[in-house]
């Protein structure tokens, strides 16, 4: 049994990992790193060069999970590729997107390597995909399999609680266990229910560590947030403010548009016109679509009829007019340069009447990231090609992370106590305090940090 950590670094970033097991070979997500570009936004994959994989498994559809896929797929043409449908869906919209992104940045920053793989190539590789119910057991060949099989290797998705279609993966062989987190959430959300993981002898773990440099505050609840969330919008319209809210298109984008409407059915706020980009909204038809066939909150809600946000794209944005008692809750998340977040934003951080409103994890190098440490008073330079600003509008915090906390990772761990445990996904601070709070914890389990490009004997 073998692991070889894909990812270029220990953070988050473009998240891939070999596993060899029971003869097999595969790979656990191929995702592009949202910060870099060209040859550094992939996974490490000449390391596993030359290996015959005959599967690729995706947790779910973010970029950092899926996005180099139909690259991972050209080099290893006969793996197969498992996820859920719900991934799927998402996947092909944000792959699409993805192309769209790349091929722009070929003129903007001149990457003659972009785009890394095409439309038409997206489109076939998508047909390949082979779409798995959650609580199945299915073989490396795709077929379902038996309870009773010992010896073969099989996987099984687990709800993960983090985005639409997002799951832990199970893998069986040889009557040996690993299990694959991929990112959690254990709490609840406003539309994702929290997650429903194996409670089974686990001999493998390997656990993401997002937030493992960030305790949980004291007396944080959920409710209480989106309490303090409304006040916060509540108080940035008396005052005359138009709100950013920096997210990601999927996932954040809908639990935001979720708790806006809750906010105006319950009346905490008056009606205010809500802006989301593009892409969120191609994601948030997704979400609709399936409201009856996931698990969720609000099942019967709609976002795209009920919160009736407008639309707003790369041409738009730049002249769209920054009104008072509105929400603009545009990706990305992280601020990347060139998108509508970071767009916006350059429009009115100069200005003390209007509010930035972060509402979860932001890299601390990406612009979001720097925004936030640099706050009220603070200087910025949002685009690297743009003269630095000064940041006078008011800038607030909130927190509500799709990843699971720290405290209910550790308390996942030990809960299952499996023989090992492989830290992954997080930043270096992160993943130091879960190695060793679990070091402290489970005495007996052996916890391990795995080197990018290091095979790691299981």
């Amino acid at each position: 049994m073998k692991f070889l950590n894909l990812t270029r670094r220990t953070e988050i970033g473009a998240n891939s990992y070999y596993l060899e097991i029971g003869g097999h070979r595969l790979v656990l997500d191929c995702g592009m790193h949202p910060k870099n570009t060209g040859e550094d936004a992939l996974p490490h994959l000449k390391a596993i060069a030359g290996r015959d994989i005959e599967a690729i498994v995706i947790s779910h559809a973010h970029q950092d999970h899926i996005g180099t896929l139909p690259v991972v797929m050209r080099q290893f043409p006969r793996a197969r590729v498992f996820m859920t449908q719900g991934t799927a869906e998402v996947g092909s919209v944000l792959l699409h997107n993805s192309v769209n992104v790349m091929t722009r940045q070929r003129e903007e920053i001149g990457e003659a390597a972009y785009p890394l793989f095409t439309h038409r190539e997206t489109d076939k590789a998508s047909e390949r995909w082979r779409w798995c119910p959650l609580r199945q057991r299915i073989s490396i060949a795709g077929e379902r399999a038996s309870q009773r099989e010992r010896d073969a290797l099989t996987f099984e998705f687990f709800e993960a609680g983090h985005v639409l279609g997002s799951t832990g993966i199970l893998l069986r062989a040889e009557g040996k266990t690993i299990f694959y987190t991929g990112d959690v959430n254990f709490d609840d959300q406003t539309i994702m229910q929290a997650a429903i993981f194996p409670q089974e002898k686990i001999d493998v773990l390997i656990m993401e560590c997002t937030r493992g440099d960030h305790a949980k505050p004291e007396g944080w609840s959920r409710a209480g947030e989106e309490h303090r969330l409304a006040e916060a919008l509540g108080r940035a319209f008396d005052r005359g403010a138009g709100v950013l809210i920096p997210v990601f298109a999927l996932g954040k984008t809908q639990e935001v548009l979720a708790m806006l409407y809750k906010f105006r059915r319950h009346r905490l706020l008056p009606e205010f016109p809500i802006y989301i980009g593009g892409l969120s909204s191609k994601m948030t038809n997704i979400y609709d679509r399936r409201t009856h066939t996931t698990r969720r909150q609000l099942p019967r809600l709609q976002l795209m009829k009920e919160v009736a946000p407008f639309i707003l794209n790369e041409e738009t944005i730049r002249d769209a007019p920054l009104r008072a008692g509105r929400v603009y809750a545009l990706s990305s998340g992280m601020m990347i340069p060139n998108t509508l977040s970071n767009v916006f934003a350059r429009r009115l951080i100069e200005n003390p009447q209007h509010s930035i409103f972060f509402v979860g994890y932001a890299n601390p190098e990406s612009p979001a990231g720097v925004l936030r440490e640099a706050g009220t008073g603070g200087e910025v330079a949002l685009d690297p090609d743009k003269p630095p600003q000064r940041v006078r509008c008011h800038i607030e915090q909130f927190q509500f992370s799709a990843h699971a906390t720290r405290e209910t990772l550790i308390e996942y761990a030990r809960k299952i106590s499996p023989r090992k445990i492989v830290l992954v996904h997080g930043d270096p601070p992160a993943v130091e305090w879960i190695r060793a709070e679990l070091h402290t914890d489970l005495p007996k389990t052996d916890v391990i940090v795995p080197a990018p490009g290091a095979e790691v004997e299981l």
